[in-house]
C-alpha cells in the first residue's frame, strides 16, 4: 500500500487525480485540485454537470430500487422540489448563490431544483471545469495496482471501454441513488403496490388513491403535501415526529400522521402501532438511501456496515489508503456545498504535500476514538456520518487544516433560523422568512474586496 505522508516537510508535487462524479462535490473538488496544481479528470455518467440536481422525469424499471439488474436513474428529484435551506447559505465561499436578474431564473430564497442545477452549471463554466469532464462515461472498476502504486480506472463510454492510471482517486458520486427500504411485516402477501421516493416525480399517477408514506424527513413532508392535492387519502407513518403531531394535519382534509407501521395484511390493510389502520393502494418508502460504490475495490480497507462507510479519518480518508483514496460528501445533516469545498481543499493540499496527514496509525486511533464516542452516546452506527450540530466544529477544523477563514456564522444562523421557521410555519416556512438581517450579513461578506478574502491560497478572486 502507498504510505501516508510523514511529519517531515516534503516537496510540493503535482498528482494526476481522478474525480468520480460531476455533481456539486465533484465540481468543487476538481476546481480545488486544479488550483493546487494537480491534473484532473472528472468521470460523469450523465451528459451534463449537476449530478443529483439534474432533473429527469424518467424512473427506474424497479420502483423499489432493489433489483440489481434494473435500469438505474441517478437523480432522486421530484418535480416540485425546492431547497430546504436558503440559497445564500448553500453557495461556495467565493461564488455566492445569489438571485440572477434573469426572467428564466428562480429568484426565491428557497428556489426550485432547476435553479440549483443552473448555479452549478454557472460555477462549472466560470472556473472552466467542463473541459475536465468526460461526459456519458460510467466508471466500471476502480482498483489499486500495488506493484505500480497507482490506481487503475476502467470506464465505459457507450460501448467503448478505457483503462486509465491515476496517482489518486476522489470519490464524489453522492449517496442519494441506492434506495434504503424499510422492512414491513406481512409485505409479501400485501396486495398493494410499493415504491421508493427515489422514483417519485409528480402526483398525477396517484389520483384518488389511498397512499401510505413511510418516513418523516424532507422528502416525506414534500411528497405527502404534493399528493394531498390529488389522492383520496394520504397517511404518513413515522418513527419519530420532528415538526408535526400525530393525527390529522392542519390545513388538510385528507392527510394524517401516524406512528410507524406495525404490519400489513392480505386484505390490503395497513396497521399502525397505535392500533389504527387503513385500506391502502400503495406504500411509498421515503426512507433514505445507502452509501453505494459498486465500482470501488479496496480489498476490505473500506466497507459499508449499517450505512457506516469506514474506517474513514474525518469522514474523508481511509487510513490504509490515504491520501491516495478519499471521499467528498459522505456526511449528512449538513449545509452541503460549503462543506464539500472545505473537504476538497484539504484533500488537494494533502495530495500536493502542502498539508501533512497524521500517520496511518494515528488516523486509525482517531477513528476508533470517534467510533467509541458514538457508541458511548448511544448514536446508532447508521448515524455515524450525521453531523447536524457538530458541523461547525467539523468545518472549522477543516478550515484550520487548510489555513482558511473560519466557517461564517451567518450560514449556521440561517440553518437554525430555517429549523425555527419550520416549527412555526410548517407549511409555508420557505415563503415566510423572518430573518432578513442574515441575508444582509451574507451579502456584506459576498462584496468584501477580494484582497481581504485571500488566505494561503484558499479563496481566489
Amino acid at each position: 500500500m502507498p504510505q501516508s505522508p510523514g511529519h517531515a516537510p516534503q516537496p510540493i508535487v503535482s498528482r494526476h487525480v481522478a474525480v468520480i462524479g460531476a455533481g456539486a462535490a465533484g465540481l468543487v473538488t476538481a476546481r480545488e485540485l486544479r488550483r493546487e496544481g494537480h491534473s484532473v479528470v472528472v468521470f460523469e455518467r450523465g451528459d451534463q454537470v449537476g449530478g443529483l440536481w439534474v432533473y429527469t422525469p424518467n424512473v427506474e424499471s424497479d420502483p423499489l430500487g432493489l433489483d440489481p439488474t434494473r435500469t438505474t436513474v441517478h437523480s432522486s428529484l421530484y418535480h416540485s422540489l425546492r431547497t430546504n435551506l436558503p440559497r445564500d447559505s448553500m453557495g461556495f465561499s467565493d461564488y455566492p448563490f445569489v438571485a440572477k436578474d434573469d426572467p428564466d431564473r428562480d429568484p426565491r430564497l428557497f428556489p426550485g431544483h432547476r435553479e440549483v442545477m443552473m448555479y452549478l452549471q454557472d460555477f462549472a463554466r466560470e472556473f472552466g471545469i467542463d473541459e475536465l469532464v468526460r461526459f456519458e462515461t460510467e466508471v466500471v472498476h476502480v482498483r489499486f495496482v500495488e506493484e505500480e502504486e497507482k490506481w487503475q480506472i476502467k470506464s465505459k463510454q457507450r460501448h467503448k471501454e478505457t483503462d486509465d492510471i491515476f496517482d489518486a482517486v476522489v470519490v464524489c458520486n453522492g449517496h442519494y441513488t441506492q434506495p434504503l427500504v424499510s422492512h414491513v411485516p406481512g409485505i409479501n402477501k400485501w396486495p398493494g403496490k410499493q415504491m421508493h421516493s427515489h422514483n417519485y416525480r409528480d402526483p398525477k399517477p396517484f389520483q384518488d388513491q389511498v397512499v401510505v408514506l413511510i418516513g418523516n424527513s424532507a422528502s416525506a413532508f414534500d411528497i405527502s403535501r404534493d399528493l394531498a392535492g390529488v389522492a383520496k387519502e394520504v397517511h404518513i407513518a413515522a418513527r419519530t415526529v420532528q415538526y408535526e403531531t400525530f393525527g390529522k394535519q392542519p390545513a388538510y382534509d385528507n392527510l394524517w400522521l401516524h406512528p410507524m407501521i406495525k404490519n400489513v395484511c392480505e386484505d390490503g390493510s395497513v396497521h399502525f402501532q397505535d392500533g389504527s389502520f387503513v385500506i391502502a393502494n400503495i406504500i411509498i418508502h421515503c426512507t433514505g438511501y445507502k452509501y453505494h460504490c459498486p465500482f470501488l475495490e479496496t480489498n476490505g480497507f473500506v466497507i459499508v456496515d449499517d450505512n457506516r462507510v469506514g474506517p474513514l479519518y474525518k469522514h474523508i480518508f481511509p487510513p490504509a489508503l490515504a491520501p491516495w483514496l478519499s471521499f467528498v460528501g459522505i456526511p449528512f445533516q449538513v449545509i452541503t456545498f460549503p462543506m464539500f469545498e472545505l473537504q476538497s481543499k484539504w484533500i488537494a493540499g494533502v495530495l500536493s504535500n502542502r498539508i501533512t496527514l497524521p500517520s496511518q496509525e494515528e488516523m486509525m486511533e482517531d477513528v476508533k476514538a470517534f467510533y467509541s464516542s458514538l457508541e458511548a452516546s448511544g448514536t446508532p452506527k447508521r448515524n455515524t456520518h450525521a453531523l447536524d450540530d457538530k458541523q461547525v466544529k467539523y468545518n472549522n477544523w477543516l478550515a484550520g487544516q487548510c489555513g482558511c477563514p473560519a466557517y461564517e456564522d451567518w450560514r449556521m444562523e440561517m440553518y437554525y433560523a430555517t429549523i425555527k421557521g419550520r416549527l412555526a410555519h410548517l407549511e409555508s416556512y420557505r415563503d415566510e422568512w423572518e430573518t432578513q438581517h442574515l441575508v444582509l450579513q451574507a451579502y456584506k461578506d459576498f462584496i468584501k474586496p477580494a484582497s481581504n478574502q485571500v488566505s494561503d491560497g484558499c479563496v481566489f478572486p
